[in-house]
């Protein structure tokens, strides 16, 4: 019965790629409005052909970033309206999507409408660099500032009988407050107030600046709190308030064109492919040993990585690699290997340069470190130089539960290796000591990629987490920016224009069509993990962060140390 389902499948797959390829190819008529909605997620991988032929396929950041770059050139688009919808990404997507808006609008009209519901300060943010803001009358627009919320469950697992050892080296390191404390450390409440600091002055001077206001009338917008899109009207932060249907009138009823059928529309000017190819390899979601599994969420997997690395390396018409971060970090014997696949891709002579998004961070900035360059936006979270472990004592949710627990060890730190009692403190030290060792391990990699004194590392390091901007202040990355700065910069390392066109490459190649069926139709594992659990449960509640971290915490071990930040707090 499998089988039968499969060729159903294939039959329809290969049906519809036939039905889309036979279809006329549409007409871009001069003057054309491009509408294109900017809404839900954008994800920060490859997207498979198998996706797109069945069900809805994910939306590429990367794509997004190719049509506003497209459009800039193509002379039968007058204008670009985006229909800006809630969006489900982080800061420093949204910063790089915003930028490569205000990069078109210089080339183009552009126009963004309002169409979200509730508190859409990064919506808002995106709209802000287009040449005109409206506002749907319907739409809920409040405008009241930035805020940030921390949970802290160690008193709900008390009250189970879940206690929590923990080792951490870093004051910063604030990971292991979420689970052991009940409130913010000084420490933690000091990098995150300078978080918040950062992002709500870059907030309000790029808004301002675009807007063509001082920022102390922003502030006073804030203090006002318009909650209404007629209330933003008043204090200037929109153009207009007008349905869709009345924007187009207004804009004298264009031709209009759609994303997916411009996207299906030949270029004004084709040409040959560009001669510079750029290898472009993702590196997204929490860090873990092994292979990428594509039914388990996503994962920076290192031995995917690291063969992906291997072949764009050697393929000698690559010029240079972009390795495009989007990680918390994770286990540090993942960071270890991917951080020496970056290295060998670069005795191999090629250039690698990484491009980071909304995070890379602990793990994920292990690994950046490898590189020859770093490119960071400036609202992306970085550094978080440091390692933690969580150990979790059942003893008192097996009294609780009426469980009986015996246990038999052999050698002296064997109870390193149960949950049911604390550890001693003979077993402590070792837990410490190993913990230590990482960290060191740590700040010797970071110096070295860097070219920094081990001592200057530990200075902004210790489990910190900074800004872009505030991290390429303090040497941690070479330049501000997206994909867009990466591409050029890694240009520039191998001798070419920055301008120049290029071809990105996407490594690993995509799987063929038929194993991508039979990665579908693979029986699932009887055990329901974390990943599973993740998905089977309602997450819309919880934040956008801790959400993407949920399908990779089941790769690590627990108990064992990590390179984790504190993952489940966003500034919203």
């Amino acid at each position: 019965m499998r089988k039968f389902i499969i060729f159903l499948i294939l039959l329809g797959g290969l049906g519809y790629a036939g039905w889309f390829f036979l279809l006329e190819e549409p007409q871009i008529e001069s003057g054309s409005t491009l509408v294109l909605k900017l809404e839900g997620e954008y994800v920060e991988d490859s997207v498979s052909a198998l996706s797109q032929l069945i069900g809805s396929p994910p939306q590429s950041l990367v794509g997004l970033l190719s049509q506003l770059r497209r459009a800039e050139g193509d002379s039968r688009i007058e204008r670009v309206l985006l229909r800006v919808r809630h969006l489900d990404i982080g800061w420093g997507q949204g910063g790089e999507i915003r930028e490569a808006l205000r990069a078109l609008s210089e080339a183009k009209e552009t126009v963004a409408l309002l169409e979200y519901e509730g508190y859409g300060n990064l919506e808002y943010y995106v709209a802000s660099a287009a040449d005109r803001v409206i506002a749907n009358p319907a739409a809920s627009t409040p405008f009241v500032g930035l805020a940030a919320e921390f949970l802290f469950l160690g008193e709900s697992f008390e009250k189970l009988g879940i206690e929590f050892e923990y080792e951490r080296i870093g004051r910063y390191k604030s990971a292991v407050e979420g689970f052991a404390g009940r409130r913010m450390s000084d420490a933690n409440r000091e990098m995150q107030t300078a978080l918040l600091d950062a992002m709500e002055a870059r907030f309000l001077s790029q808004i301002a600046a675009a807007r063509g206001v001082e920022e102390e009338q922003l502030r006073a917008a804030v203090a006002a709190a318009p909650t209404s899109p007629r209330g933003m009207r008043e204090h200037a932060l929109v153009d207009s308030v007008s349905d869709y249907a009345e924007v187009l009138r207004d804009l004298g009823n264009p031709a209009l064109v759609d994303g997916e059928t411009w996207a299906r529309a030949a270029s004004e000017a084709e040409s040959a492919t560009p001669p510079h190819r750029i290898a472009l390899i993702y590196g997204s979601g929490v860090v873990v040993t092994g292979e990428a599994n594509p039914r388990s969420g996503q994962v920076m997997a290192s031995d995917t990585l690291a063969e992906a690395l291997r072949e764009a390396s050697r393929d000698d018409g690559i010029k240079a690699i972009v390795l495009r971060i989007n990680s918390p970090g994770g286990s540090p014997l993942a960071s270890e290997m991917i951080w020496r696949a970056v290295r060998a891709a670069r005795t191999e002579g090629k250039p690698v340069i990484v491009s980071m998004s909304d995070l890379a961070a602990s793990g994920g900035y292990y690994v950046a470190s490898a590189a020859d360059r770093i490119v960071s936006r400036p609202e992306t979270l970085t550094g978080s130089i440091g390692v933690f472990v969580l150990r979790p004592v059942l003893a008192g949710l097996f009294d609780k539960l009426g469980v009986g627990v015996d246990s038999l060890t052999r050698g002296e730190h064997a109870d390193m290796l149960l949950l049911s009692a604390p550890l001693s403190p003979e077993s402590r030290a070792v837990l410490r000591r190993d913990v230590a060792a990482l960290y060191e391990t740590f700040l010797t990699r970071v110096a070295e990629g860097r070219g920094m004194e081990r001592d200057a590392v530990d200075a902004v390091g210790r489990g910190r987490v900074w800004t872009g901007d505030q991290a390429l202040a303090l040497g941690l990355v070479d330049r501000l920016g997206g994909l867009r700065e990466a591409v050029a910069l890694a240009l520039e390392q191998v001798g070419v224009k920055p301008d120049a066109e290029v071809t990105l490459v996407e490594f690993p190649r995509p799987r063929p069509f038929l194993q991508q069926l039979a990665d579908l139709a693979a029986p699932r594992s009887p055990s329901l993990g974390l990943a599973e659990a993740g998905r089977a449960v309602p997450l819309a509640p919880l934040p956008a962060s801790l959400r993407r971290l949920l399908p990779g915490v089941a790769h690590l071990q627990p108990g064992a140390p990590l390179l984790l930040p504190t993952a489940w707090v966003e500034i919203r």
